[in-house]
Protein backbone atom coordinates (compact mmCIF):
# COMPACT_ATOMS: atom_id res chain seq x y z
CA UNK A 1 0.00 0.00 0.00
CA UNK A 2 1.21 3.49 -0.82
CA UNK A 3 2.55 4.92 2.47
CA UNK A 4 1.55 8.51 1.67
CA UNK A 5 -2.12 7.62 1.35
CA UNK A 6 -1.98 5.54 4.53
CA UNK A 7 -0.63 8.49 6.52
CA UNK A 8 -3.24 10.86 5.11
CA UNK A 9 -5.97 8.36 5.95
CA UNK A 10 -4.72 7.97 9.53
CA UNK A 11 -4.82 11.74 9.98
CA UNK A 12 -8.39 11.81 8.69
CA UNK A 13 -9.40 9.19 11.27
CA UNK A 14 -7.98 11.22 14.13
CA UNK A 15 -9.76 14.35 12.90
CA UNK A 16 -13.07 12.52 12.49
CA UNK A 17 -13.30 11.23 16.06
CA UNK A 18 -11.49 13.85 18.13
CA UNK A 19 -13.70 15.17 20.94
CA UNK A 20 -14.35 18.88 21.24
CA UNK A 21 -13.53 20.98 24.27
CA UNK A 22 -17.26 21.70 24.40
CA UNK A 23 -17.66 18.40 26.25
CA UNK A 24 -14.97 16.55 28.14
CA UNK A 25 -13.69 13.35 26.58
CA UNK A 26 -13.99 11.84 30.06
CA UNK A 27 -17.73 12.44 30.27
CA UNK A 28 -19.58 9.16 29.92
CA UNK A 29 -22.06 9.07 27.05
CA UNK A 30 -25.02 6.87 28.01
CA UNK A 31 -26.62 5.23 25.00
CA UNK A 32 -29.76 3.13 24.53
CA UNK A 33 -30.04 0.64 21.67
CA UNK A 34 -33.32 -0.50 20.09
CA UNK A 35 -33.65 -3.44 17.70
CA UNK A 36 -31.21 -6.05 18.96
CA UNK A 37 -31.25 -8.97 16.56
CA UNK A 38 -28.79 -8.99 13.66
CA UNK A 39 -27.39 -5.50 13.15
CA UNK A 40 -28.33 -4.48 16.69
CA UNK A 41 -25.73 -6.90 18.01
CA UNK A 42 -23.09 -4.99 16.07
CA UNK A 43 -24.33 -1.74 17.61
CA UNK A 44 -23.88 -3.17 21.09
CA UNK A 45 -20.32 -4.29 20.40
CA UNK A 46 -19.43 -1.11 18.55
CA UNK A 47 -20.58 1.31 21.23
CA UNK A 48 -19.52 -0.86 24.17
CA UNK A 49 -15.94 -0.90 22.84
CA UNK A 50 -15.59 2.90 22.90
CA UNK A 51 -13.99 4.70 25.84
CA UNK A 52 -16.38 6.55 28.15
CA UNK A 53 -19.46 5.18 26.41
CA UNK A 54 -21.95 3.07 28.36
CA UNK A 55 -24.65 0.93 26.77
CA UNK A 56 -27.14 1.95 29.45
CA UNK A 57 -30.36 0.52 28.01
CA UNK A 58 -31.55 -2.14 25.59
CA UNK A 59 -34.95 -2.35 23.90
CA UNK A 60 -36.58 -5.02 21.75
CA UNK A 61 -40.10 -6.30 21.19
CA UNK A 62 -38.79 -9.89 21.37
CA UNK A 63 -38.13 -10.74 25.02
CA UNK A 64 -35.96 -13.70 23.99
CA UNK A 65 -33.58 -11.52 21.99
CA UNK A 66 -33.56 -8.89 24.73
CA UNK A 67 -32.46 -11.39 27.37
CA UNK A 68 -29.71 -12.82 25.16
CA UNK A 69 -28.24 -9.35 24.50
CA UNK A 70 -28.13 -8.58 28.22
CA UNK A 71 -26.00 -11.71 28.55
CA UNK A 72 -23.76 -10.48 25.72
CA UNK A 73 -22.99 -7.32 27.68
CA UNK A 74 -22.31 -9.38 30.78
CA UNK A 75 -19.78 -11.44 28.82
CA UNK A 76 -18.10 -8.17 27.84
CA UNK A 77 -17.88 -7.30 31.56
CA UNK A 78 -20.13 -4.29 31.09
CA UNK A 79 -22.71 -2.95 33.57
CA UNK A 80 -26.16 -4.48 33.35
CA UNK A 81 -28.40 -2.25 31.23
CA UNK A 82 -31.99 -1.26 31.82
CA UNK A 83 -34.33 -3.20 29.53
CA UNK A 84 -37.48 -2.16 27.69
CA UNK A 85 -40.05 -3.64 25.33
CA UNK A 86 -41.55 -0.29 24.31
CA UNK A 87 -39.08 2.25 22.89
CA UNK A 88 -41.19 5.13 24.18
CA UNK A 89 -40.54 4.00 27.74
CA UNK A 90 -36.79 4.02 27.14
CA UNK A 91 -37.01 7.61 25.90
CA UNK A 92 -38.45 8.68 29.24
CA UNK A 93 -35.07 8.00 30.89
CA UNK A 94 -33.52 11.46 31.06
CA UNK A 95 -30.08 10.02 31.86
CA UNK A 96 -29.79 8.55 28.33
CA UNK A 97 -27.89 10.91 26.03
CA UNK A 98 -28.36 9.14 22.70
CA UNK A 99 -30.13 6.21 21.09
CA UNK A 100 -29.03 3.80 18.41
CA UNK A 101 -31.76 2.40 16.14
CA UNK A 102 -31.41 -0.96 14.39
CA UNK A 103 -35.08 -1.85 13.99
CA UNK A 104 -36.73 -2.74 10.64
CA UNK A 105 -36.82 0.04 8.05
CA UNK A 106 -40.47 0.95 8.57
CA UNK A 107 -39.68 2.08 12.14
CA UNK A 108 -36.54 4.18 11.51
CA UNK A 109 -38.05 7.60 10.91
CA UNK A 110 -40.77 7.58 13.57
CA UNK A 111 -38.38 6.32 16.25
CA UNK A 112 -35.83 8.97 15.25
CA UNK A 113 -38.45 11.73 15.45
CA UNK A 114 -39.59 10.52 18.88
CA UNK A 115 -35.98 10.45 20.07
CA UNK A 116 -35.29 13.98 18.79
CA UNK A 117 -38.43 15.22 20.53
CA UNK A 118 -37.19 13.56 23.73
CA UNK A 119 -33.88 15.42 23.47
CA UNK A 120 -31.78 12.43 22.43
CA UNK A 121 -29.13 12.29 19.73
CA UNK A 122 -29.61 9.45 17.24
CA UNK A 123 -27.58 6.92 15.32
CA UNK A 124 -30.10 5.35 12.90
CA UNK A 125 -29.39 2.45 10.61
CA UNK A 126 -29.63 2.83 6.87
CA UNK A 127 -31.97 3.51 5.23
CA UNK A 128 -33.02 6.29 7.58
CA UNK A 129 -36.43 6.40 5.88
CA UNK A 130 -38.96 3.92 4.51
CA UNK A 131 -40.32 6.38 1.94
CA UNK A 132 -39.64 9.84 0.50
CA UNK A 133 -41.99 11.69 2.87
CA UNK A 134 -40.04 10.22 5.77
CA UNK A 135 -36.76 11.41 4.25
CA UNK A 136 -38.11 14.94 4.52
CA UNK A 137 -39.52 14.54 8.03
CA UNK A 138 -36.46 12.95 9.62
CA UNK A 139 -34.28 15.84 8.42
CA UNK A 140 -36.82 18.37 9.67
CA UNK A 141 -36.87 16.76 13.14
CA UNK A 142 -33.07 16.74 13.46
CA UNK A 143 -32.94 20.45 12.60
CA UNK A 144 -35.94 21.55 14.68
CA UNK A 145 -34.71 19.88 17.86
CA UNK A 146 -31.04 20.61 17.19
CA UNK A 147 -30.00 16.99 17.52
CA UNK A 148 -26.98 15.06 16.26
CA UNK A 149 -28.43 12.45 13.87
CA UNK A 150 -26.21 10.06 11.94
CA UNK A 151 -27.26 7.53 9.28
CA UNK A 152 -25.46 4.20 9.58
CA UNK A 153 -23.63 4.41 6.24
CA UNK A 154 -20.32 3.33 7.74
CA UNK A 155 -18.27 3.63 4.56
CA UNK A 156 -18.54 7.42 4.99
CA UNK A 157 -16.19 7.11 7.98
CA UNK A 158 -13.52 5.22 6.02
CA UNK A 159 -10.39 7.40 5.71
CA UNK A 160 -9.52 5.39 2.59
CA UNK A 161 -12.72 6.35 0.79
CA UNK A 162 -12.61 9.91 2.08
CA UNK A 163 -9.19 10.36 0.53
CA UNK A 164 -10.06 8.47 -2.66
CA UNK A 165 -13.11 10.63 -3.38
CA UNK A 166 -11.18 13.76 -2.48
CA UNK A 167 -8.67 12.76 -5.17
CA UNK A 168 -11.53 12.22 -7.64
CA UNK A 169 -12.86 15.71 -6.97
CA UNK A 170 -9.38 17.16 -7.43
CA UNK A 171 -9.12 15.64 -10.92
CA UNK A 172 -7.22 12.39 -10.45
CA UNK A 173 -9.25 10.84 -13.29
CA UNK A 174 -10.26 14.06 -14.99
CA UNK A 175 -13.99 14.58 -15.40
CA UNK A 176 -16.05 11.81 -13.76
CA UNK A 177 -19.09 11.13 -15.91
CA UNK A 178 -20.51 7.88 -14.50
CA UNK A 179 -20.73 5.85 -11.29
CA UNK A 180 -22.10 2.37 -10.69
CA UNK A 181 -23.32 0.64 -7.54
CA UNK A 182 -23.19 -3.17 -7.39
CA UNK A 183 -25.12 -5.48 -5.09
CA UNK A 184 -24.27 -8.98 -6.31
CA UNK A 185 -25.22 -11.12 -3.33
CA UNK A 186 -26.32 -14.77 -3.57
CA UNK A 187 -29.65 -15.03 -1.77
CA UNK A 188 -31.61 -18.27 -1.71
CA UNK A 189 -35.38 -18.57 -1.76
CA UNK A 190 -37.19 -17.72 1.46
CA UNK A 191 -39.85 -20.32 0.67
CA UNK A 192 -43.39 -20.01 1.91
CA UNK A 193 -44.39 -19.91 5.56
CA UNK A 194 -47.92 -20.35 6.93
CA UNK A 195 -49.89 -18.13 9.25
CA UNK A 196 -49.24 -19.17 12.85
CA UNK A 197 -49.61 -17.85 16.39
CA UNK A 198 -47.26 -15.07 17.47
CA UNK A 199 -44.27 -16.65 19.28
CA UNK A 200 -44.22 -16.33 23.09
CA UNK A 201 -42.43 -13.24 24.33
CA UNK A 202 -43.02 -11.20 21.13
CA UNK A 203 -45.07 -8.00 21.09
CA UNK A 204 -46.15 -8.26 17.46
CA UNK A 205 -48.33 -5.14 17.59
CA UNK A 206 -45.29 -3.04 18.54
CA UNK A 207 -43.13 -4.80 15.97
CA UNK A 208 -45.67 -3.94 13.26
CA UNK A 209 -45.90 -0.31 14.37
CA UNK A 210 -46.64 2.03 11.43
CA UNK A 211 -47.30 -0.85 8.97
CA UNK A 212 -50.61 -2.65 8.39
CA UNK A 213 -51.22 -5.39 10.96
CA UNK A 214 -50.92 -8.65 9.00
CA UNK A 215 -51.36 -12.20 10.28
CA UNK A 216 -48.07 -13.43 11.73
CA UNK A 217 -45.81 -15.57 9.54
CA UNK A 218 -42.13 -16.38 10.01
CA UNK A 219 -41.25 -14.79 6.66
CA UNK A 220 -42.70 -11.44 7.76
CA UNK A 221 -40.59 -11.42 10.89
CA UNK A 222 -36.85 -11.70 11.64
CA UNK A 223 -34.70 -10.56 8.69
CA UNK A 224 -37.02 -11.69 5.88
CA UNK A 225 -39.12 -8.58 6.51
CA UNK A 226 -36.64 -6.95 4.09
CA UNK A 227 -38.46 -8.61 1.18
CA UNK A 228 -41.93 -7.18 1.95
CA UNK A 229 -42.95 -3.66 0.95
CA UNK A 230 -44.79 -3.12 4.26
CA UNK A 231 -41.51 -3.13 6.20
CA UNK A 232 -38.48 -3.17 3.90
CA UNK A 233 -37.27 -1.85 0.56
CA UNK A 234 -35.82 -5.01 -0.96
CA UNK A 235 -32.11 -5.50 -1.40
CA UNK A 236 -31.95 -1.96 -2.78
CA UNK A 237 -32.77 -0.66 0.70
CA UNK A 238 -30.86 -3.39 2.50
CA UNK A 239 -27.34 -3.81 1.11
CA UNK A 240 -27.86 -1.63 -1.94
CA UNK A 241 -28.35 1.64 -0.06
CA UNK A 242 -24.66 1.50 0.90
CA UNK A 243 -23.64 1.28 -2.75
CA UNK A 244 -26.07 3.98 -3.92
CA UNK A 245 -24.75 6.28 -1.22
CA UNK A 246 -21.13 5.66 -2.25
CA UNK A 247 -21.95 6.05 -5.94
CA UNK A 248 -23.61 9.41 -5.30
CA UNK A 249 -20.81 10.49 -2.96
CA UNK A 250 -18.06 9.73 -5.44
CA UNK A 251 -19.95 11.19 -8.39
CA UNK A 252 -20.66 14.39 -6.45
CA UNK A 253 -24.41 14.59 -7.13
CA UNK A 254 -27.62 15.00 -5.16
CA UNK A 255 -31.03 14.60 -6.83
CA UNK A 256 -31.58 13.21 -10.36
CA UNK A 257 -33.66 14.50 -13.25
CA UNK A 258 -34.59 11.04 -14.61
CA UNK A 259 -34.96 7.61 -13.00
CA UNK A 260 -35.60 4.36 -14.86
CA UNK A 261 -35.80 0.91 -13.28
CA UNK A 262 -36.29 -2.57 -14.73
CA UNK A 263 -36.20 -5.90 -12.96
CA UNK A 264 -38.28 -8.61 -11.39
CA UNK A 265 -38.41 -11.64 -9.15
CA UNK A 266 -36.92 -14.60 -10.98
CA UNK A 267 -36.27 -18.29 -10.34
CA UNK A 268 -38.17 -18.66 -7.06
CA UNK A 269 -41.86 -19.15 -6.25
CA UNK A 270 -41.96 -17.91 -2.68
CA UNK A 271 -43.34 -15.21 -0.38
CA UNK A 272 -40.91 -12.48 -1.42
CA UNK A 273 -42.55 -9.33 -2.85
CA UNK A 274 -39.48 -7.25 -3.75
CA UNK A 275 -37.37 -7.90 -6.86
CA UNK A 276 -34.27 -10.06 -6.65
CA UNK A 277 -32.95 -8.71 -9.97
CA UNK A 278 -33.02 -4.96 -10.47
CA UNK A 279 -31.26 -2.36 -12.60
CA UNK A 280 -31.82 1.35 -12.02
CA UNK A 281 -30.47 4.19 -14.15
CA UNK A 282 -30.20 7.83 -13.02
CA UNK A 283 -29.46 11.03 -14.93
CA UNK A 284 -28.19 14.19 -13.21
CA UNK A 285 -27.59 17.73 -14.45
CA UNK A 286 -24.45 19.26 -12.94
CA UNK A 287 -23.19 22.59 -14.21
CA UNK A 288 -24.97 22.12 -17.52
CA UNK A 289 -23.49 18.65 -18.02
CA UNK A 290 -25.10 15.24 -17.72
CA UNK A 291 -23.79 12.70 -15.23
CA UNK A 292 -24.95 9.10 -15.10
CA UNK A 293 -25.38 6.61 -12.29
CA UNK A 294 -26.56 3.01 -12.31
CA UNK A 295 -27.35 0.49 -9.61
CA UNK A 296 -27.75 -3.27 -9.95
CA UNK A 297 -29.02 -6.12 -7.80
CA UNK A 298 -28.08 -9.63 -8.90
CA UNK A 299 -29.24 -12.28 -6.49
CA UNK A 300 -27.66 -15.52 -7.68
CA UNK A 301 -24.54 -16.75 -9.50
CA UNK A 302 -22.71 -13.91 -11.20
CA UNK A 303 -19.26 -12.57 -11.97
CA UNK A 304 -17.47 -9.88 -10.04
CA UNK A 305 -16.50 -6.69 -11.88
CA UNK A 306 -12.83 -5.91 -11.27
CA UNK A 307 -13.06 -7.69 -7.88
CA UNK A 308 -16.22 -5.81 -6.91
CA UNK A 309 -19.43 -7.66 -6.11
CA UNK A 310 -20.65 -5.47 -3.26
CA UNK A 311 -19.10 -2.19 -4.29
CA UNK A 312 -18.74 0.60 -6.81
CA UNK A 313 -17.01 1.75 -9.97
CA UNK A 314 -16.35 5.30 -11.19
CA UNK A 315 -15.45 6.24 -14.76
CA UNK A 316 -13.51 9.32 -15.84
CA UNK A 317 -11.65 10.64 -18.86
CA UNK A 318 -8.30 9.29 -17.60
CA UNK A 319 -9.34 5.92 -16.19
CA UNK A 320 -11.54 4.39 -13.55
CA UNK A 321 -11.72 3.66 -9.83
CA UNK A 322 -12.90 0.46 -8.15
CA UNK A 323 -14.30 0.41 -4.61
CA UNK A 324 -14.74 -3.29 -3.73
CA UNK A 325 -15.56 -2.77 -0.04
CA UNK A 326 -16.38 -0.18 2.62
CA UNK A 327 -12.68 0.52 3.18
CA UNK A 328 -10.72 0.14 -0.05
CA UNK A 329 -10.34 1.93 -3.39
CA UNK A 330 -8.00 1.40 -6.35
CA UNK A 331 -7.37 3.44 -9.49
CA UNK A 332 -6.51 2.21 -13.00
CA UNK A 333 -5.32 4.55 -15.74
CA UNK A 334 -5.88 4.47 -19.50
CA UNK A 335 -6.77 1.67 -21.87
CA UNK A 336 -3.93 -0.46 -20.53
CA UNK A 337 -5.44 -0.20 -17.02
CA UNK A 338 -2.14 0.73 -15.46
CA UNK A 339 -2.38 0.54 -11.64
CA UNK A 340 -2.61 3.84 -9.81
CA UNK A 341 -2.90 4.59 -6.12
CA UNK A 342 -4.69 2.26 -3.72
CA UNK A 343 -6.17 3.24 -0.38
CA UNK A 344 -7.14 0.78 2.32
CA UNK A 345 -8.24 1.75 5.81
CA UNK A 346 -11.39 1.20 7.83
CA UNK A 347 -13.02 3.88 9.91
CA UNK A 348 -15.21 3.75 13.01
CA UNK A 349 -18.67 5.13 12.31
CA UNK A 350 -19.77 4.66 15.93
CA UNK A 351 -16.77 6.66 17.14
CA UNK A 352 -17.53 9.38 14.61
CA UNK A 353 -21.07 9.66 15.99
CA UNK A 354 -19.87 9.82 19.60
CA UNK A 355 -17.31 12.47 18.65
CA UNK A 356 -20.09 14.64 17.23
CA UNK A 357 -22.28 14.04 20.29
CA UNK A 358 -19.43 15.43 22.39
CA UNK A 359 -18.65 18.39 20.12
CA UNK A 360 -22.31 19.25 19.35
CA UNK A 361 -21.22 19.92 15.77
CA UNK A 362 -23.29 18.34 13.00
CA UNK A 363 -20.37 19.16 10.70
CA UNK A 364 -18.29 16.55 12.56
CA UNK A 365 -20.58 13.76 11.31
CA UNK A 366 -19.41 11.85 8.24
CA UNK A 367 -23.01 10.94 7.29
CA UNK A 368 -25.46 13.43 8.83
CA UNK A 369 -29.06 12.43 8.29
CA UNK A 370 -29.70 15.12 5.66
CA UNK A 371 -26.96 13.54 3.53
CA UNK A 372 -28.26 10.04 4.18
CA UNK A 373 -31.82 11.11 3.34
CA UNK A 374 -30.77 12.17 -0.17
CA UNK A 375 -29.37 8.69 -0.88
CA UNK A 376 -32.53 7.15 0.59
CA UNK A 377 -34.65 9.27 -1.75
CA UNK A 378 -32.71 7.97 -4.76
CA UNK A 379 -33.34 4.42 -3.58
CA UNK A 380 -37.05 5.09 -3.07
CA UNK A 381 -37.36 6.64 -6.54
CA UNK A 382 -35.79 3.55 -8.08
CA UNK A 383 -38.26 1.29 -6.30
CA UNK A 384 -41.20 3.48 -7.34
CA UNK A 385 -40.07 3.38 -10.97
CA UNK A 386 -39.81 -0.41 -10.77
CA UNK A 387 -43.22 -0.84 -9.14
CA UNK A 388 -44.96 1.45 -11.64
CA UNK A 389 -43.09 0.05 -14.64
CA UNK A 390 -42.15 3.44 -16.07
CA UNK A 391 -39.52 6.16 -16.00
CA UNK A 392 -39.85 9.11 -13.65
CA UNK A 393 -38.99 12.68 -14.63
CA UNK A 394 -37.92 14.23 -11.36
CA UNK A 395 -37.81 17.88 -10.36
CA UNK A 396 -34.61 18.15 -8.26
CA UNK A 397 -35.64 21.54 -6.87
CA UNK A 398 -39.23 20.90 -5.79
CA UNK A 399 -38.60 17.18 -5.21
CA UNK A 400 -41.63 15.94 -7.15
CA UNK A 401 -42.16 13.62 -10.09
CA UNK A 402 -43.24 15.75 -13.04
CA UNK A 403 -46.66 14.90 -14.50
CA UNK A 404 -47.14 11.66 -12.54
CA UNK A 405 -49.39 12.00 -9.50
CA UNK A 406 -49.57 8.24 -9.04
CA UNK A 407 -45.82 8.24 -8.46
CA UNK A 408 -46.07 11.22 -6.11
CA UNK A 409 -48.72 9.43 -4.04
CA UNK A 410 -46.21 6.64 -3.49
CA UNK A 411 -43.93 9.09 -1.65
CA UNK A 412 -45.80 8.22 1.56
CA UNK A 413 -48.04 5.53 3.02
CA UNK A 414 -51.14 5.09 5.16
CA UNK A 415 -49.85 4.90 8.73
CA UNK A 416 -51.49 2.67 11.32
CA UNK A 417 -52.56 4.74 14.29
CA UNK A 418 -51.08 5.66 16.71
CA UNK A 419 -47.78 5.03 14.90
CA UNK A 420 -48.07 7.96 12.51
CA UNK A 421 -45.11 9.91 11.11
CA UNK A 422 -46.34 13.47 11.70
CA UNK A 423 -46.83 16.11 9.04
CA UNK A 424 -45.45 18.64 11.52
CA UNK A 425 -42.55 17.35 13.59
Amino acid sequence: MNRRYFIMGAAATAAAIRPSVLRSANDTIRIGIVGLRGRGGDHIKGFASLPNVEVAALCDVDQNILESRVKDLDRLNKPKPATYIDFRKMLEDKSIDAVSIATPNHWHTLQTIWACQAGKDVYVEKPASHNIFESKQIVAAAKKYNRIVQQGSQSRSSPALQEAFKQLREGLLGEIYMARGLCFKPRNTIGKTPVEPVPPGVDYDLWTGPAPLRPFTRNRFHYNWHWFWDYGNGDFGNQGIHEVDKARWGLGVTYPTLVTAVGGKVMFDDDQETPNVLTVGYEFEVGGKKKLMTFEVRHWYTNAEKNAKIGNLYYGEKGYMVVPSYEQASVFFGQKEEPGPTWRQAGDHYANFIGAVRSRKVSDLTCPVDEGAISCTLMHLGNISYRLGRSLKFDPVNLRVIGDEEANRMFTRDYRKPFVVPEQV
